[in-house]
């Protein structure tokens, strides 16, 4: 993992509060604002027909808006 200090908490808006203080940032590893392995696996589980990748619809707008994605051939 690499350090990406306090980036992905601000996009995030990731914050924690001490006591007595106001909330800051926390500090992110790569990766940690989610689990990129296990997200594939579920999305490989729950959407994967043999043919095609189907993506929900939440992550469409990220995909160009395309409804699948398949293999080249």
């Amino acid at each position: 993992c690499s350090s990406f200090g306090q980036f992905q908490a601000r996009r995030a808006k990731i914050r924690y509060k001490r006591a007595g203080q106001k909330p800051e940032p926390v500090a992110t590893l790569n990766g940690s604002g989610l689990a990129v392995g296990r997200t594939l696996a579920a999305l490989l589980e729950n959407h994967w027909d043999g043919e095609a990748l189907y993506l929900p619809e939440a992550l469409r707008p990220y995909l160009g808006g395309a409804s699948a994605l398949r293999p080249e051939s």
